[in-house]
């Protein structure tokens, strides 16, 4: 939990942060298959620490290894690397949102099918997988995991069609939700995302053999060149054919809807040196502290950022605000999991251990902090009482993005609604009282967009996905009994 890439200064007791939920990587045709699909992962450990796994095939076997733990702790190991041969291979970093946390959960998950064998690993949620996991149970099926991957699994299975590929575009059309998956067979690597296009997939390419990742920085990291993103409801079939060369086939739903990434992708999740949807991360981060600082400016000494991630927003406010951008809080970069017993005491000294504040940029000054965003705000009130006691004489805190009202179903682990602290208190003023600052401002949803998309939002068909700030869903949400909250939506007879 703690190793969160912006390290936020998330006390583990109060989950005062969101997690993504995992980055996918896969590679066909290339010797090299598992050591470059772990270095992938290692680029991509940002969107989960909690447990990767890989998969590769030799021509005649499939192999697995997995570990709970990160990237860097096992898959460093050569003899660990020796275990994954051959040149197809795809791999899955973990952040559980849906299921307990346990080996038999950590992706890619495999099954020998009457088509042969098959691994597949995904990015995201399901927002039906519950209802029909509770129809294949229904019919005799045997699930031995709580994952959402596994229901993909006995629907391609259960398909009609002959061949792997046209089984697996049967399989996830019949799923709703965010996802972006990869599956592997003998001789194919297919790439898949969801029809709204809320998860970000992108293809790459090294030494003219095909790649699909998560993010480009997954790319950068071995050199590889990035092709293009996968479209919205796009399904790339990849494969090895008998001359060794490598055929590629894109299968495009008639109709899909217009393209809505997920805003938080742009606020916190993607690093800041990767590319999401033709945009870089860093500058729309960058432009969303430009926007802050002109919706909210504030008079002040210095401009702070909330590491890490609120660092590019903090550097855009203070170059439009013109007040200097310091390091005033230092963070510790080797902290794991707090490593002392939590007794409420030494609990207080948890955010010491990650983070320190540099009096001399702070005391005698009035501070403007920069975070990226406000979950429930358990950090916050520890920030600036830690900023209060190096000697500030006034805190200001401003956030690159909007309030958050309601919870997420696509795979970013938000807590329930009533704990977000938004829908606490009934106006800023109440909630800057609660946190101790002396003022607190939020960035409006246009200046978000704007900052993203270089234009407002258009609320009759919004550009991105943003319904943990407005409420606006984008796909029906089946497994909450056919409901989302503010909206009635249609529900389907099956729907147990």
């Amino acid at each position: 939990m703690t190793h969160s890439h912006s390290t936020r200064i998330d006390d583990e007791i109060d989950g005062d942060t969101l997690h993504e939920e995992c980055g996918v990587f896969g590679i066909l045709g290339h010797p090299d298959a598992a050591t470059l699909t772990a270095l992938g992962l290692h680029a991509l450990q940002h969107r989960g620490q909690e447990a990767a796994g890989i998969v590769s095939f030799d021509g005649k076997q499939f192999h697995t290894e997995k570990r709970m733990g990160l990237v860097g702790d096992h898959y460093t190991d050569p003899a660990i690397l020796a275990k994954l041969p051959g040149s197809i291979a795809i791999g899955h970093t973990r952040y559980s949102t849906t299921g307990e946390v346990a080996l038999r959960n950590v992706q890619p998950l495999f099954a020998e099918l009457e088509v042969g064998g098959i691994a597949i690993a995904h990015n995201g949620n399901f927002t039906n997988g519950l209802t029909l996991r509770r129809q294949i149970i229904a019919t005799g099926a045997i699930c031995q995991s709580t994952s959402d991957t596994e229901v993909v699994l006995h629907l391609i299975a259960r398909s009609r069609h002959a061949s792997t590929a046209d089984r697996f575009i049967d399989a996830i059309r019949q799923m709703e939700g965010g996802y972006s998956m990869l599956a592997m067979t003998r001789t194919k690597l297919i790439a898949a995302r969801d029809p709204t296009g809320i998860r970000p997939l992108v293809m790459g390419e090294l030494d003219g053999k095909p790649i699909f990742c998560s993010e480009t920085c997954a790319l950068d990291i071995i050199g590889a060149k990035y092709i293009r993103d996968v479209e919205n409801g796009e399904v790339i079939i990849c494969e090895i054919q008998a001359d060794g060369s490598i055929s590629i086939d894109s299968r495009k739903p008639v109709n899909p809807p217009a393209e809505r990434l997920c805003l938080f992708e742009y606020v916190y999740f993607a690093r800041p040196d990767s590319v999401v949807g033709g945009r870089s991360v860093y500058v729309a981060r960058k432009n969303m502290g430009i926007n802050l600082a002109k919706e909210a400016p504030v008079k002040a000494d210095v401009v702070v950022p909330v590491p890490d991630g609120g660092t590019p927003a903090a550097l855009g406010f203070a170059q439009q605000s013109g007040i200097p951008f310091e390091y005033g809080i230092i963070r510790n970069h080797y902290v794991g999991r707090t490593f002392i017993e939590p007794t409420q005491q030494i609990r207080a000294f948890g955010v010491k251990l990650k983070h320190s504040a540099n009096r001399a940029m702070i005391e005698g000054k009035r501070v403007v902090l920069v975070d990226d965003s406000i979950v429930r705000g358990t950090t916050s009130v520890k920030i600036v009482q830690m900023m209060r006691e190096a000697g500030a004489t006034e805190v200001h805190i401003r956030v690159a993005s909007p309030m958050i009202f309601f919870p997420d179903f696509y795979g970013i682990d938000t807590p329930d609604a009533d704990k977000l602290l938004a829908n606490q208190y009934a106006d800023v003023e109440a909630m800057a009282r609660y946190i101790g600052a002396d003022s607190l401002q939020f960035l409006s949803i246009d200046g978000l967009y704007q900052a993203v998309g270089g234009a407002p939002r258009n609320p009759a068909q919004p550009q991105f996905t943003d319904h943990y700030f407005t409420g606006d869903y984008p796909t029906r949400l089946l497994d909450k009994n056919g409901e989302t909250p503010g909206r009635k939506l249609s529900m389907l007879a099956s729907n147990g």
